[in-house]
């Protein structure tokens, strides 16, 4: 199939699938005669892991590891377990990074809320965040 069908296939842009396979997450296609590009029917299934594979997180750089795995014949799901336990630890640390940023903005907020104008004249820039 040309490039196009198999976009309408899988969902995804051709400019995409050239990308992917310039990166090596698609193998070179073989091309007709006429030059364009020929894919097989394992292509559109390739592409739906790697749609799969962005969903839960893991990055371009990780989904090129694990389709390498099925490329030399081997079963990629502990690779994938543990790419998903790092993914989701680091996942926690950023969440929880967050709910910190959170608590001080809402600090902020309060302490904006409870100052008066007469308070701010000693700030260089804003009373409330130098405060």
């Amino acid at each position: 199939m040309r490039i196009g069908e198999l976009a309408a296939r899988s969902g995804v842009e051709p400019t995409t699938i050239r990308y992917y396979e310039r990166i090596g997450l698609m193998p070179p296609p073989t091309r007709r005669e006429s030059g364009y590009r020929d894919y097989g029917e394992d292509a559109a299934a390739r592409l739906g892991f790697i749609r799969a594979a962005q969903s839960v997180g893991l990055s371009l750089g990780e989904i090129r590891e694990t389709l390498a795995f099925r490329d030399r014949g081997e079963t990629p799901c502990r690779h994938v377990a543990a790419l998903i336990e790092r993914n989701a630890a680091q996942l926690r640390q950023r969440i929880s990074a967050l709910e910190e940023m959170r608590r001080e903005l809402e600090r902020l907020a309060k302490k904006a809320r409870a100052i008066s104008p007469e308070d701010v004249s000693g700030a260089a820039f804003c009373h409330i965040i130098e405060g």
